[in-house]
């Protein structure tokens, strides 16, 4: 999860998820994990935008290249 600029906010949460495979992306997912985010986590840390990936950019280190993650987030309208 991370942060990403929001017009309205200053900042809204994203989640970017990459699934196990045999899973599939659908609306289903996603509503499974807002809502286990729901159960889980206090309501400002709950993501607006959740996207699934194949990969996620990593550095040589194996570290998450959060930058250019928050650069490739579509946003909704």
């Amino acid at each position: 999860m991370l942060g990403v600029p929001d017009s309205y906010r200053g900042e809204t949460v994203a989640a970017v998820i990459v699934l196990k495979t045999g899973y599939a992306p659908s609306d289903e997912t996603r509503a499974g994990i807002i809502a286990y985010s729901k159960k889980e986590l206090t309501p400002y840390k709950v993501p607006k935008i959740v996207e699934f990936r194949e990969s996620l950019p990593k550095t040589l280190v194996g570290k998450v290249l959060k930058r250019e993650l928050k650069n490739t987030i579509k946003r909704p309208v």
